[in-house]
């Protein structure tokens, strides 16, 4: 089982969720967050003064998922949320040891 996250632009949520689900990907949990990576911001205008973004909005998708489906999953994000420009984001894999559905008690891939 892997852990995956990835750090997309908003505006990608959708398109990137629609190719998980047709990927099989059954869940996933999104959070708003804030960062920045090699773009470093951007400089805005406002009210006629010039200010500096630092952290600039970005989504970040955790899913946890079957080795069968790792792949597929990031095969998904990747084509659904790249535009092909600077802040497309990140995709961590990372190793599940263990999974337990809390109502059930169900155990590892029974529990995805």
């Amino acid at each position: 089982m892997k852990w995956i996250t990835a750090i997309i632009k908003p505006f990608t949520l959708d398109d990137v969720r629609e190719a998980l689900g047709e990927a099989g990907v059954q869940g996933m949990t999104v959070t708003e967050v804030k960062g920045f990576g090699r773009q470093r911001g951007h400089t805005e205008l406002y009210r006629g003064s010039e200010y500096v973004v630092d952290f600039l909005p970005k989504l970040k998708i955790e899913l946890a998922v079957s080795d069968e489906q790792v792949e597929l999953a990031i095969e998904a994000i990747t084509k659904a949320a790249r535009t092909g420009k600077v802040g497309d984001g990140k995709i961590f894999v990372s190793d599940l040891e263990q999974v337990i559905r809390i109502r059930t008690q169900e155990v590892d891939a029974d529990a995805l």
